[in-house]
């Protein structure tokens, strides 16, 4: 059994949003991977970006510069 540890999970208002943020993070090179949204949350898609908790301020700042929308950002064990 895997040991559980925590992550940043973000939350999009789009899959487009979602999908957007996928190809930016890889392009930027910014860690992550695209995940179905955790039982824990709702979300206006079904997916979500989840990365380390030390991440979150640059994959922020790089949503931002893209435009891309989302509904929060969430600190759970996972």
């Amino acid at each position: 059994m895997r040991e559980k540890s925590w992550k940043l999970v973000i939350t999009f208002p789009s899959t487009t949003a979602a999908m957007a943020m996928e190809q930016a993070c890889r392009e930027a090179g910014a860690p992550g991977r695209l995940i179905p949204v955790p039982q824990a949350l709702s979300a206006g898609c079904g997916m979500a970006w989840m990365a380390p908790p030390e991440a979150q301020e640059a994959l922020e700042r790089l949503a931002r510069s893209r435009q891309i929308p989302t509904e929060g950002c969430h600190r759970l064990l996972l």
